[in-house]
């Protein structure tokens, strides 16, 4: 028998599904819910947040909980997202000092001055991936610093953990939601590090593609 959570999260789940809840129309109150369920408000919390978890459904702080519009799975490929008309990105330069994970993963002295883009893409009103870019300052450049020319190798280290805090703060997502975390960096012709970028894909609107290229020596015959 189902638990409690899970019985309302299947039916709101149907409704949703079913086009009574419509994308962008706001869910009765948590207390009105929880009493027409004759449930507590805790456990109405726990069956929404079982359908903030599948994506369906997103909490604005202040203004309650609305059915989300569907979100376009993009694909995470040769270090970018494929390009989508649908998403618009907004970016926020910080001036710093290298410290703590970024001094090992730059390969600089401590308090090295960076550049950090702090680049947040949404698509309409929802955050759709987060991503903390970091170039040493005299490295810098006016404008985002995504696949630039002169780069001799690019490495990729792919994780699947569940959000920090903050991330699922900024994304408006659950905390229980799985995000791709990838961190790339990226080395010039003199082996020096020129850029680490730390991305967060949420689960339910991203795949990663990656393509491994071998090159077939063809032996000469002897005769």
């Amino acid at each position: 028998m189902p638990s409690l959570r899970h019985a309302i999260a299947a039916d709101l789940r149907t409704q949703i599904t079913t086009g009574q809840l419509k994308a962008g129309e706001r869910l009765p109150s948590e207390p009105r819910l929880a009493a027409d369920y004759k449930v507590s408000t805790p456990t109405l919390r726990n069956a929404l947040a079982l359908l903030q978890a599948e994506g369906l459904i997103e909490k604005f702080h202040g203004k309650g909980n609305f059915v989300r519009h569907p979100l376009r799975r993009l694909t995470y490929t040769g270090g970018c997202l494929t390009p989508d008309t649908d998403l618009h990105v907004t970016i926020r330069t910080t001036n710093l000092r290298a410290r703590g994970d970024l001094i090992p993963l730059l390969k600089v002295p401590t308090r090295t001055p960076l550049t950090e883009f702090l680049c947040l893409t949404h698509q309409g009103e929802s955050p759709h991936s987060l991503a903390h870019i970091y170039v040493p300052r005299d490295l810098a450049p006016a404008e985002l610093p995504w696949c630039r020319a002169g780069w001799t190798e690019t490495r990729e280290t792919v994780t699947a953990r569940l959000p920090t805090r903050e991330e699922a703060s900024t994304l408006r997502i659950s905390s229980t939601l799985a995000v791709l975390a990838i961190t790339r960096v990226s080395i010039d012709t003199t082996g020096r590090v020129v850029e680490a970028a730390l991305l967060v894909l949420p689960g339910d609107r991203a795949n990663a593609l990656f393509t491994t290229h071998y090159t077939i020596e063809e032996k000469g015959t002897e005769g």
